[in-house]
């Protein structure tokens, strides 16, 4: 008999899984508390490094702020997940947490003011991310590792509505700590990440497959490199570009995107000839990996920047016209958002548990299914909604997503081979994050290039017919809609933001207070922005459908087996060392 675990490996009791599960836990709720109570926090932010983000000029930082974490973490979690397979998983997730700790302690010791403090924000949040990625690439695995594969979706279930549950929480949390100051946003994450990297440091074991290797140097930095340049293409495609509403024709746009697609094709070739690949491409020769990641990618382009579209649907044009102040939507948008929440949080480890038996294929098909139907749902309402229908087609949407994201993470995970998980966790990891600013930059165009067609004109004629001299009038009507749109985002009047107070001082009373009303600004956008949804939204049908059929051909259950992996389960359960073929 070969012993194939190695040697070293410590011993872990029965219960064992269910630390490793409440810590990963722990890290995935801290992580997304974080991000959205710092979006919720950015006006409290901007005001304290007395930066206007609206300003010609700083419109940049505040999509940095935004997009920034995504971005590294994007890149970087492929590469932590491989180097967590050759030196150890635990490891890796320790120091993601204490990493994750210490640039939070630093983000609230940002003293500068100006471009100086939002560009310290900016690199320090990048610095977090790294953090993040660590956490987020091994745990999957850690997880994985330590669960029996029939247990392995349920499991993924609860980490995943952890996960929804710390964003909703973000918004209370991040919206109350905001009042006391924006600095409270990153001290709260201090004592919890303090507490979660001392107990995962006492109490989480290196149980995985561990392969001695060489770090692959040059397919880290073409990968990085690659997919690095495309999504900062992305991300700069958003913003307007001289005349242009859009930066789609930046020669520095462009550069980008086409050195990027160079280099991941350079990517693709060394990890076909070097010894010890970052990534294995073979794995993609597996297919519940290959189409569950594809169906993961097409998902999260479909459905990532519809979340930013419909808080701006909520926060411009619904809340105010049902007595909110600007100030408040972007916290009670998050509350009415709720039923998305409630809809993953029931079905995500239902669905985990049945998928364990039965498969993903079923479950993560339908929910693709399901989202792609409340996405066709919600083109029929009307910029002014009556809640409570649209309420139900959030929380079919929020089930739609939970059937999908524990089931097709497990199906992932039980197909790849045990030495491969860190990096196979990191790539799924990136599949999904990426789809995100490109979904944003997708979605944003459509939006910008809609509104842009029918608002100014009728911009043109409120502003003149309420006093506001014609050639002031024609000036703000051909703001780029980026300007008013971040503006509603970040809980600002848009129209008082954009109306000079020299304007402002030359009208009456009653004109100046109809302008700045919650009522003037949602009436004149919502039609061209509902013209404009609904065309993001069809687009948003067609991409899950896509990945519907993707999951599809996923194929029925399969769950890898091999002598390693048999090893590391006898592990798993409590035996110290395992025979293979037992």
């Amino acid at each position: 008999m070969i012993d194939a675990a190695p040697t070293g490996t410590p011993r872990v009791g029965p219960h064992y899984k269910w630390v490793v599960l409440s810590n990963t836990t722990v890290g995935v709720l801290l992580s997304s508390m974080t991000g959205t109570g710092l979006m919720l926090a950015l006006p409290k932010i901007f005001d304290g490094i007395k930066l206007n983000p609206l300003a010609p000029g700083s419109s940049s930082y505040l999509l940095w702020i935004m997009m920034g974490y995504v971005l590294v973490s994007a890149v970087v979690v492929v590469t932590v997940g491989r180097i967590g397979d050759i030196f150890g998983r635990v490891k890796m997730y320790n120091l993601g947490f204490a990493w994750f700790t210490v640039a939070a302690i630093l983000l609230s010791c940002v003293w500068s003011t100006g471009p100086n403090g939002a560009l310290e924000l900016v690199l320090l949040r990048m610095f977090q991310a790294i953090g993040g990625a660590l956490l987020m690439a091994n745990s999957a695995a850690i997880i994985t590792d330590a669960f029996p594969s029939d247990q392995l979706g349920f499991a993924l279930g609860i980490n995943m509505v952890a996960a929804i549950i710390g964003s909703f929480l973000g918004i209370i949390v991040g919206g109350l700590l905001s009042l006391l100051g924006w600095r409270w946003v990153f001290l709260a994450n201090i004592p919890i990440g303090t507490f979660g990297t001392i107990w995962a440091y006492l109490k989480l074991k290196d149980i995985g497959v561990r392969i001695p290797a060489r770090i692959d140097w040059a397919g880290n930095v073409a990968f990085a490199g690659g997919l690095g340049m495309v999504l900062v293409g992305m991300t700069y495609g958003i913003e307007p570009y001289g005349t242009s509403l859009s930066g789609w024709g930046n020669p520095f746009v462009i550069s980008m995107i086409a050195s990027g697609i160079i280099l991941l094709a350079a990517f693709a070739v060394i990890e076909s000839r070097v010894k010890d690949p970052m990534f294995r491409l073979s794995l993609f020769r597996i297919r519940p990996f290959a189409f569950g990641n594809l169906a993961s990618f097409l998902g999260s382009i479909g459905r990532g920047g519809l979340m930013f579209m419909l808080m701006i649907w909520f926060q411009g044009i619904w809340l105010p016209q049902h007595g909110y102040s600007f100030a408040d939507t972007p916290l009670w948008a998050g509350i009415y958002m709720i039923p998305f929440t409630l809809g993953f949080v029931i079905a995500g480890p239902i669905s985990g548990k049945l998928s364990d038996r039965y498969g993903a294929r079923p479950f993560a098909t339908g929910g693709m299914l399901l989202a792609a139907v409340t996405y066709a749902l919600m083109m029929t309402f009307p910029a002014n909604f009556n809640y409570w229908p649209f309420g139900a087609v959030m929380l079919l949407s929020g089930i739609g997503g939970g059937l999908f994201a524990s089931p097709n993470t497990s199906s992932i995970m039980n197909s790849v081979p045990a030495r491969d998980r860190g990096a196979a966790s990191g790539m799924r990891v990136t599949f999904a994050q990426t789809g995100m600013p490109l979904s944003m930059g997708l979605f944003f165009t459509l939006l910008v290039s809609g509104l842009n067609a029918k608002v100014p004109a009728a911009m043109l004629k409120g502003l003149v017919a309420n006093g506001v001299p014609a050639s002031s009038a024609a000036a703000l009507s051909h703001v780029p809609p980026l300007g008013y749109v971040f503006a509603a985002f970040l809980g600002y009047n848009p129209l008082k933001t954009l109306l000079p107070p020299a304007v402002l001082s030359h009208l009456t009373v009653a004109q100046a207070a109809h302008l700045t009303s919650r009522a003037f600004f949602p009436q004149l956008i919502g039609p061209a922005f509902v013209s404009s949804l609904g065309i993001i939204l069809g687009f948003a049908v067609f991409m899950s459908l896509v990945a519907a059929l993707a999951s599809a051909f996923r194929g029925a259950k399969y769950v890898h087996v091999d002598e390693e992996s048999k090893a590391q389960r006898h592990v798993a359960r409590g035996m110290r060392h395992a025979p293979i073929g037992k």
